[in-house]
C-alpha cells in the first residue's frame, strides 16, 4: 500500500468580485493522492480545476481548509516559508510554458535550483541531464523562440523536475499542443512517472491522457462528483 503524499481536507475557495458580489469556486474538496500515482482532475471550464491545482501546490491559500504534504500542514507557513517548501517540493507544468524569452533551455530549466540558491555552474550538469531525459540534448542553447510548441513545454517539463520535487502539478500541460505533440507529452510524463516514482497530478481536457492516469478525479461546480480507477 504506497503511503499519502497529499491530503486536501475541506478545501473551500471564495473569491471577492467587488461589492457584496462573491465567487464560490471550490465547495469542500476532501482529496487524498498517493505516493507516485498519477492523478487527473478532469471538469468543464469554470469548474475549478485550477483553482484546485494552485491550491494544491501551495500557489494560492485556501479561504478554508487545510492541504498537509508529507504530512505538513503547509498553510501554517508564513508566504516565505512556503515559497520555499513550493521550491523544493513541488514542481509545476502550465498550459502556457512561462520560460523566460531571453534564456537558453539549459538556463530556464536551470532556474528553479537557481532560485533555491544554487549557482548556474552548479545546477547546469542537472539541467543538461533532465533536457537529454526530455529528448532535448541538441537544444540546449537554443532560446524559446527557436524552439517549436511541443519542445518549448518539453523544457517547461524538465524545469519543473530540476530540484527533484516529490510532487508534479501540471495545468492543461498538452492544452497548447497539436494532437501528435500532446500524445508525446503524455507519454513523456508517464515515462518519467514510471522512471522516478514522482506523483503527477494533472488538470486536463484530454480525455486520451486522463485514461492513462492511476485516478481520475471528476469535478462539478466545484465539489468532487466521483474518483474513478482508470489506467
Amino acid at each position: 500500500m504506497k503511503d499519502i503524499i497529499l491530503r486536501a481536507e475541506n478545501i473551500h475557495k471564495i473569491f471577492s468580485l467587488g461589492k457584496d458580489v462573491k465567487l464560490h469556486v471550490l465547495k469542500g474538496i476532501n482529496l487524498e493522492v498517493k505516493r507516485g500515482e498519477i492523478i487527473s482532475i478532469v471538469g468543464a471550464s469554470g469548474a475549478g480545476k485550477s483553482t484546485l491545482l494552485h491550491i494544491l501546490g501551495a500557489l494560492d491559500r485556501p479561504s478554508d481548509g487545510r492541504v498537509f504534504i508529507d504530512g505538513i500542514d503547509i498553510f501554517k507557513m508564513s508566504d516565505f516559508e512556503l515559497a520555499k517548501f513550493r521550491n523544493q517540493k513541488i514542481g509545476f507544468v502550465f498550459q502556457f510554458h512561462h520560460l523566460l524569452p531571453e534564456f537558453t533551455a539549459l538556463e530556464n530549466v536551470a532556474m528553479p535550483a537557481m532560485i533555491g540558491g544554487k549557482s548556474f555552474n552548479e545546477a547546469r550538469e542537472r539541467a543538461y541531464e533532465l533536457l537529454k531525459e526530455v529528448g532535448l540534448a541538441d537544444r540546449i542553447n537554443h532560446k524559446p523562440s527557436e524552439l517549436s510548441g511541443g519542445e518549448q513545454q518539453r523544457v517547461a517539463v524538465a524545469r519543473a523536475l530540476m530540484n527533484s520535487p516529490d510532487i508534479v502539478l501540471a495545468d492543461e500541460p498538452s492544452g497548447n499542443l497539436d494532437s501528435k505533440n500532446a500524445e508525446a507529452l503524455h507519454e513523456l510524463i508517464i515515462e518519467l512517472n514510471r522512471k522516478t516514482g514522482q506523483t503527477f497530478i494533472i488538470a486536463t481536457h484530454n480525455e486520451k491522457l486522463a485514461e492513462k492516469s492511476d485516478r481520475i478525479v471528476k469535478i462539478v461546480d466545484g465539489k468532487i462528483q466521483e474518483i474513478v480507477e482508470a489506467g
